[in-house]
């Protein structure tokens, strides 16, 4: 999907959200593990400072989850004290079968702002009265948009088990009026791609397939469904990955716009 990186970033640099009780837009990552969320969150990163960072802790070789608490990463403008005005969050990734990964409900709790930072995911739910649940979250303690983070290798062997929790996820969403999107990552690593230059993703029969099948599995429509490459191996930034992180991340960041515009 086309993107203007000098417009882009122009509008990231300049939102505000309008409404006057919130101060920073906040977006919930979520999906399976090993998806690329928090490698997203590094990619976000890298592509606002114009270098490759990594202060979300990623870790190739986890054949389980690496995220294990939960945390909010806001992002410098340039200087210690100016940030962007939105914010990303973590969680750990939804497992396989019932026993692996993060409960749903939790998921459902930091969507309501219930949750507060430093919470240690622990397979059960957040217990109402605890330290880390917040009994009166604030519209900034909110979710303001929900994105699923999808690797693209993982979509023909996702089980039904965690297809399910996904679904019990997107269905409170809605119930809660929250802009849903998804991101398709690790495209590079399709066979049709390895050649390609990561521009031509959205030429790519097979991964237009791709987010056709995203989007019978989660219902979404096809155009809230996004490509991209999270830098993973990269030692500087590319245009062309730059293009495809900022085209989705405008996008997160104007439905959220709408969604409190509509509060």
């Amino acid at each position: 999907m086309p993107s203007n990186k000098t417009s882009d970033l122009e509008y990231l640099t300049d939102y505000k959200p309008q409404n006057s009780e919130c101060q920073h837009l906040r977006v919930l990552l979520c999906g399976p593990l090993g998806g690329g969320k928090s490698t997203f969150i590094n990619s976000v990163d890298s592509v606002l400072k114009g270098r490759i960072t990594g202060r979300c802790p990623v870790d190739t070789t986890a054949r389980d989850t690496f995220t294990k608490t939960y945390k909010t990463y806001r992002f410098h403008k340039g200087s210690p004290r100016a940030f962007y005005s939105f914010v990303f969050n973590d969680t750990m990734g939804i497992g396989s079968d019932a026993n692996s990964g993060i409960c749903v409900e939790d998921i459902k709790l930091a969507m309501m702002g219930h949750v507060r930072d430093g919470y240690e995911f622990k397979g059960k739910p957040l217990a109402e009265g605890s330290e880390s649940y917040n009994a009166d979250p604030t519209l900034n303690d909110k979710v303001h948009v929900l994105v699923y983070v999808i690797p693209a290798f993982f979509i023909p062997i996702m089980t039904e088990e965690a297809i399910e929790k996904m679904r019990e996820v997107r269905l409170a969403a809605r119930d809660l009026g929250i802009p849903q999107l998804a991101i398709v990552t690790k495209v590079d690593w399709e066979d049709a791609m390895r050649h390609e230059n990561i521009k031509n993703v959205y030429k790519s029969k097979s991964l237009k397939n791709q987010i056709e099948d995203v989007s019978a599995i989660l219902g979404l429509s096809v155009n809230s469904i996004f490509l991209v490459k999270n830098y993973e191996s990269e030692v500087s930034v590319n245009d062309d990955v730059d293009a495809l992180i900022l085209g989705a991340l405008r996008q997160m960041i104007s439905c959220g716009e709408d969604f409190l515009d509509d509060l």
